[in-house]
């Protein structure tokens, strides 16, 4: 999956985007950077991947990543 910038609205684009299920996200693998823990998570139900944000703060993990139109 390749990423650019992130959306206005980060989960409901991609969940819009990807498929009308609920995803169920499991890390894959996490490092910290100067804007917090960077983690790379995957659906376990469709395979979808999305890499979040966590910036030490109570708030939930933000999605850096969004859905790109495939190439041809």
């Amino acid at each position: 999956m390749r990423t650019s910038s992130p959306s206005p609205h980060p989960s409901e684009s991609l969940a819009s985007a990807v498929d009308p299920h609920e995803h169920g996200w499991t890390t894959e693998s996490s490092h910290r950077t100067s804007e917090g823990v960077v983690v790379y998570v995957r659906c376990a139900d469709c395979g979808t991947r999305r890499v979040d944000v966590r910036t030490g703060r109570q708030d939930p993990p933000a999605a850096l990543s969004r859905v790109l139109p495939e190439r041809c």
